[in-house]
């Protein structure tokens, strides 16, 4: 098991990719509103300096996602493959990250593991 953690900057596409990862067997998700650290650092006056970056980041991206998810490690591929055909690929700017993390124990999904 692992956990799936997905940073999707493209937020307008959200819908598409959990309706594409229910079709490819991922049975829930938790979706939170987060921030990155650029964006953050952007807006703070104490930070006038890294204000200069703003040019290169997109204006509009304020926020983006965080979708944690338990699966199977054989379902990383399938999710990758799903992740990448709906926001054009995360190896495009501000797409989106996609890591995972093992999972030793699991409890209220149905069985103990």
């Amino acid at each position: 098991m692992q956990l799936l953690i997905i940073v999707l900057n493209k937020v307008d596409v959200l819908e598409k990719l959990l309706e594409r990862l229910c079709e490819s067997g991922v049975r829930g998700a938790t979706i939170l509103e987060s921030r990155g650290m650029a964006q953050s650092l952007c807006e703070s006056e104490e930070q006038k300096f890294i204000a200069s970056l703003q040019m290169l980041l997109d204006p509009q991206h304020k926020n983006n996602k965080t979708i944690l998810t338990v699966v199977p490690d054989e379902q990383i591929p399938v999710v990758s493959k799903v992740l990448g055909e709906v926001t054009g690929g995360l190896d495009q700017p501000n797409s989106g990250v996609m890591f995972s993390v093992p999972v030793q124990y699991t409890e209220g999904f149905g069985e103990k593991q």
